[in-house]
């Protein structure tokens, strides 16, 4: 049985490679030769799949064939595709080229005696089916739509177009479990299966939508009138068979799961002598151009060109170890990077270690490979024992792909990595935020155009993956002295931009680079966790969803699955008779959760779900899920932060993540309230107060804003008053939260149409209002439109500390991609300056607490709020100084405010 798929994974692509060939054949013009070979159907299935796998980049592709002889269905039924003429000789003589090379580009092939190339696929459908894996058939074959799923499409060979369920239903009538009784009732000429006489596809469809299913229908034969229904009655003693001849077999016994199809690197040798014989001199070309790619892993020269040398060496002796410790030491910056069992820096174990010291020269030291076979390794303590020197001294300078990572790992085994002076992630990420992903792979072929060797390449995907002590050692070195090699060549290339722009060098030098030390420290210092707590909650939570649940359905007059939108979809419109306010792109009402807000204001269904979706959501994300992330060792939870992934600068995290967890709910509070306090000890939480507002009258220097912060004064009461026209002790509570609102939205881009609808307003209305903000805010107006003009002009904006924030999409053609990145432009300089003022202070405070004899740890940041597990006797002292650092974090015409609080829990500290 197939493992359950993780989230975001790319889908398996199964290749009806029968279906290709004659497709190729017959649509395609007759090639051959120049000595007459033909080869028309081999370039065109070749074709087909090169297309296919440049669409599905990334996903793996196996290629399914009919294996040669007859099948159970010609045992069955003698006269199975009797009608069908013989394989003509030219398309004969093509299938074992296209085998040769397809096994040389790497896909894996299968082929299956007795069956046919659609039973294998079903198989394999319906393993994707049990493992929730996404998965596309790529075929032209009607048949095949009795495969499709939640989890699998189909893909026609020739034309691209897709299927799924609800295409299904459109083309044929029917819903994929009912196409085989379709079939069976309108037969198939081309595989030569009996239907009944003079029914097609439309009227079989009408049929089984009246009566259901095939049984019924035969049951039922007396019932129907005319000569169709003669015919059907003529035909009930051959319809079982039918049925049967129709029907694709998913239990056929394969060698191979859906896991397990992994595709290999391709045989470029074999590839270059196939298209050599067959002729297909573009190939050739493209062959050579990848291979002078793939051969030149080294660094930039100064013309931003890759070396084509390389001189990689596996080190498995003390000579060697010796040797290569003495390069180092000479080297002016090494590059270098661990290999270890696991991304989770707690339990990741060191597998090996490797370095880079000029273009193309690197190495590889492994420890802990240990397959059957596996070479000698000299021990992880020698190695340690003599890399502990040069990782420990500040003066040797290193550089790193995500270094934070590999300085957690080191900090298991009692290594301090010091000398930090370049990580290439975040070279790349304070370059451009956006211009790319910030893994190695992608700036390896952005930067230099080299294709690196993959993980998956090496240690296989899915289930099967291998842990990296298990991949063999002649694989393994290759890939991880690639790594530092390819990581001292990007910082060649991404050091020589980034330094001329001396705004984003004091960004990367001053904040980035040096945080990645306060994180690493964070996330190893941890929160303690209640599991028991959270496993208390997590039963209520259950038994209150159980109401909701009843409830729902007591609403609704019937049972009904919560959890399905289409069952959901069909209660609300066409039971209940709710309005349609929105509809999906496919033409459906609309369920999504701004569709239910609206509907919450009258109907007491849509309350419901709201709410039972959030509570499940807290369960499954949070009540549930936390106690699985307790550290059996520390009892902890320990977090992963992210410099590298939002386009402002602000910090993300996962596993768990701590930046959603609700705080405007009870449920949510409770959540926080199973983040405690050893005995003895308490938490702090400084969170800056209403920071981004601050920030906008910074930059905007509107007077009355500037004002109203210098004084102290509530900035959403003293909106209030000037919106209003109010004195401010007047104001009340609901003009207060419409201040509120128009503050924070308009720093969002928020239209009069959002206003008017948080704010349960009319339009005019909410026009209104921001019209009389913007009168008493000149200076808010003036920076917004300025902004706009920059952003147009330049492509980009700026925080306050020189971070650029690119906007690709600014200048659009598209209006509302071009307005939607204006709203971007005005938001993300105070967003971005926020990040940057909370990186700053985290900075201050960690070095005044490594500096000071307070007995205090920084457990966590959160948006605008740093966390602190502090000592009784200490908690003052941690406050009034952590406190002043983040307040003096900047300087700002208005002053940073700080609020903060202790408790026993995040929830009593906050």
């Amino acid at each position: 049985m197939p493992t359950k798929t993780p989230a975001n994974t790319p889908p398996l692509i199964l290749v009806d490679g029968s279906s290709y060939l004659f497709r190729a054949y017959f649509a395609l013009p007759a090639l051959s030769t120049s000595d007459g070979h033909p080869t028309g159907a081999v370039r065109g299935v070749i074709a087909m799949l090169r297309k296919l796998a440049k669409d599905y980049a990334g996903s793996p592709i196996a290629v399914v064939f009919d294996a040669p002889g007859d099948t159970f269905r010609n045992e069955l039924y003698p006269e199975y595709k009797g009608n069908r003429p013989d394989m003509p000789e030219d398309l004969r003589e093509q299938i074992k080229p296209i085998h040769e090379i397809i096994r040389a580009m790497g896909l894996p092939l299968l082929m299956v005696a007795g069956v046919e190339a659609d039973d294998v696929i079903g198989t394999l459908a319906s393993q994707a089916t049990a493992g929730k894996r996404p998965t596309v058939i790529s075929t032209s074959d009607k048949d095949m739509a009795q495969l499709v799923s939640d989890h699998v499409t189909l893909v026609n060979t020739m034309s691209y177009t897709r299927l799924d369920r609800d295409g299904v239903v459109e083309k044929f009538g029917v819903p994929p479990e009912r196409i085989i009784d379709q079939l069976a009732l309108a037969g198939d000429s081309v595989d030569n299966i009996p239907g009944v006489e003079k029914v097609g596809v439309k009227t079989a469809a009408k049929w089984l939508n009246e009566h259901g299913d095939l049984d019924t229908i035969m049951a039922q034969a007396e019932s129907f009138k005319g000569k169709l229904g003669e015919n059907l009655r003529a035909a009930l003693d051959q319809l079982p068979l039918s049925r049967t001849l129709a029907t694709i077999k998913c239990d056929v016994e394969l060698e191979q799961s859906i896991d397990e199809l992994i595709p290999a690197a391709p045989d470029r040798a074999a590839l270059t002598e196939l298209f050599t014989r067959f002729e297909f001199k573009s190939w050739i070309a493209e062959l050579d151009a990848d291979d002078g790619e793939s051969d030149a892993p080294a660094a930039a020269d100064d013309t931003g060109a890759a070396t084509t040398d390389r001189n990689y060496e596996t080190v498995l002796t003390p000579k060697q170890l010796s040797s290569w410790i003495t390069r180092l030491k000479k080297a002016k910056c090494f590059a270098f990077d661990t290999e270890t069992t696991s991304v989770d820096y707690m339990v990741a174990e060191l597998v090996g270690v490797s370095f880079a010291v000029a273009p193309g020269e690197a190495a590889y030291v492994p420890v802990a490979h240990s397959y059957p076979g596996a070479p000698d390794q000299l021990s992880l303590t020698t190695v340690l024992d003599a890399l502990r020197p040069l990782l420990e001294d500040s003066k040797l300078k290193k550089v790193g792909q995500n270094l934070k990572y590999d300085l957690s790992v080191l900090a298991r085994y009692d290594i301090t990595l010091k000398g930090i002076a370049h990580d290439t992630m975040l070279e790349s990420y304070v370059l451009n935020s956006v211009g790319s992903r910030h893994n190695m792979d992608d700036l390896a072929k952005n930067y230099l155009g080299l294709t690196t060797i993959k993980f998956e390449e090496v240690a296989g995907k899915g289930a099967k993956q291998l842990t990296f002590d298990q991949v063999p050692l002649e694989t393994a070195a290759e890939y991880a002295a690639e790594d530092a090699d390819i990581t001292l060549q990007l910082h060649e290339r991404l050091w020589s931009e980034l330094s001329e722009i001396k705004p984003l060098r004091a960004v990367y030098e001053s904040i980035e680079l040096p945080l990645l030390e306060v994180l690493s420290a964070v996330e190893r210092n941890g929160a303690l966790l209640d599991g028991g707590l959270l496993a208390e909650q997590s039963q209520e939570l259950a038994e209150r969803l159980v109401e909701l649940e009843r409830s729902a359905h007591d609403e609704a007059g019937k049972p009904f699955n919560l959890d399905s939108p289409k069952q959901l979809q069909g209660i609300l419109y066409e039971d209940l008779k709710l309005p349609v306010l929105k509809k999906t792109p496919k033409g459906a009402p609309s369920t999504a959760e701004a569709v239910l807000v609206d509907l919450a204001n009258d109907y007491a269904l849509p309350r419901i779900i709201l709410e039972y979706r959030s509570l499940a959501k807290l369960r499954s994300t949070y009540t549930d899920k936390l106690p699985l992330q307790i550290n059996q060792k520390t009892g902890r939870v320990h977090t992963s932060y992210h410099q590298a992934v939002a386009a402002t600068g602000r910090l993300s995290s996962s596993d768990p993540n701590l930046q959603n967890i609700p705080i405007r709910t009870s449920e949510g509070r409770r959540i926080r309230q199973a983040f405690v306090a050893p005995r003895g000890r308490r938490l702090v939480a400084a969170d800056y107060s209403q920071i981004e507002l601050r920030i906008m009258a910074h930059l905007s220097g509107d007077a009355g804003l500037n004002e109203a912060f210098a004084n102290d004064q509530d900035i959403h009461r003293a909106t209030a008053a000037e919106v209003f026209g109010a004195d401010v002790e007047a104001v009340s509570d609901d003009q207060r939260r419409s201040a509120k609102a128009i503050n924070f939205g308009l720093i969002y881009g928020m239209s009069a149409f959002g206003l008017g609808r948080q704010l349960n307003i009319a339009r005019g209305l909410a026009q209104d209002y921001i019209d009389r903000y913007f009168d008493r805010y000149p200076g808010v107006r003036a920076y917004m439109e300025r902004t706009r003009a920059e952003a147009h002009e330049q492509g980009y904006v700026e925080t306050l500390f020189g971070r650029r924030l690119y906007l690709p999409e600014i200048n659009s053609k598209n209006v509302q991609a071009k307005q939607g990145a204006e709203r971007t432009a005005i938001n993300a300089p105070m967003q971005g300056t926020a990040a940057d003022i909370i990186k700053r202070a985290m900075l201050s405070v960690a070095e005044w607490l490594a500096s000071d004899d307070i007995d205090a740890l920084m457990i966590m940041q959160v948006h605008d709020e740093l966390v602190f597990e502090v000592h009784a006797k200490s908690v003052d002292a941690l406050i009034e100084g952590a406190v002043a650092r983040m307040e003096s974090a900047a300087a700002l015409d208005v002053p940073l405010k700080v609020d903060v609080g202790t408790g026993r829990n995040w929830d009593e500290a906050h």
